[in-house]
């Protein structure tokens, strides 16, 4: 295992344990998602860059356009949550009151 996959993986499982752990405020959750989506994309782009196949050239792109997607959309909600419940705590935010 080389080291730059090593380090793509131990990126990744940080963000993962980050985000079991630090569950407390929705911005914490979502920059969690964002190191796991980033991780994701450069372990994907060093698969196609090895594989040198066209056929998975364009799932990297396709990855990054979601995970930016996915950024837009939380950061809405979190914009939306803490006009509406002044504050971002998850403990706050209940599907019933919403």
């Amino acid at each position: 295992m080389s080291t730059i996959l090593f380090s793509m993986n131990m990126a990744f499982l940080l963000s993962l344990l980050g985000l079991a752990f630090h569950r407390t405020h929705l911005m914490s959750i979502l920059v969690c998602i964002e190191g796991m989506m980033l991780a994701l994309y450069l372990m994907l782009a060093m698969f196609t860059s090895t594989t040198n196949t066209p056929a998975t050239a364009i799932m990297p792109v396709l990855l990054l356009t979601m995970s930016a997607c996915e950024a837009g959309t939380g950061l809405a909600l979190l914009v939306a949550t803490s006009r509406t419940h002044n504050t971002d705590h998850m403990k706050s935010l209940n599907l019933l009151k919403c």
